[in-house]
């Protein structure tokens, strides 16, 4: 089935499409504050914050990349009513999944920031899976061609 115009998204399809890629907009906007982070940025960190953040391996930045900037492009396929939006959404949730995975379980950020370190990572898997299944859905139903 293709995605024409009597095979139309219902309006949830759309406010969800729009806030999920204004949700990547951020993240881009926080990848690209940590990549260019200042060095008045640095000197406020705590020592511990700090020697967190220059200890991180150069994939997990990678991988954080990978995650918002797929995660931004799934969502223009999306609006685009693409399904190629569906494996940029895998990949971006694969980048999600690495750099968590590192952030919960290969560093010390939870002793550095504390359990609040767990709420972001667990809000950003959640909401990659979502796409996914909403690129999924999409697809099924013929709203992406």
């Amino acid at each position: 089935m293709t995605a024409d115009s009597t095979n139309k998204p219902p309006v949830w399809f759309w406010v969800v499409s729009v806030i999920a890629l204004l949700w990547n907009i951020m993240g881009v906007m926080a990848y690209l504050g940590q990549a260019y982070i200042s060095i008045e940025d640095l000197e406020q960190m705590t020592q511990a914050q700090r020697e967190l953040f220059e200890a991180q391996p150069a994939w997990v930045t990678a991988a954080f990349a990978i995650a918002v900037f797929g995660g931004t492009l799934g969502c223009i396929a999306l609006l685009l009513r693409k399904k190629w939006a569906k494996p940029v959404f895998l990949i971006s949730l694969i980048g999600v999944l690495a750099q968590f995975v590192y952030g919960l379980f290969l560093s010390n950020t939870i002793e550095v920031y504390g359990n609040q370190a767990i709420f972001m990572p667990i809000l950003v898997i959640v909401v990659a899976v979502l796409l996914l299944l909403i690129a999924k859905k999409g697809i099924e139903k013929g709203w992406l061609s």
